[in-house]
């Protein structure tokens, strides 16, 4: 059972190589093929961010200010840092 490594990422080789070391040639494609057809029928599921989703929320309001501009590369959102500070900075990206 010879496993066509042409269509596999780098690290799915990397994987299929350590196994075939670790517990010999035909062991290691056996259990590798085990696990990849269970990799492949799990459906990842997006998650979302929900700082990300907040920040989506508090800008909605802007979508049609044309005057409010976020440029090419967009700007760092980040939390005030030193004595006493409270707050967010806003740095944009050069």
């Amino acid at each position: 059972m010879a496993i066509d490594e042409s269509t596999l990422n780098k690290g799915q080789i990397v994987k299929l190589n350590a196994l075939r070391k670790s517990v010999g040639d035909k062991l290691g494609e056996q259990t590798f093929s085990k696990w990849f057809k269970e990799q492949s029928s799990a459906t990842s599921v997006a998650k979302s961010d929900p700082v990300a989703d907040a920040l989506v929320a508090a800008l909605a309001n802007l979508t049609s200010d044309k005057s409010f501009k976020l440029g090419n590369k967009g700007y760092v959102v980040r939390r005030a840092k030193g004595k006493g500070v409270s707050g967010f900075v806003a740095q944009k990206v050069s």
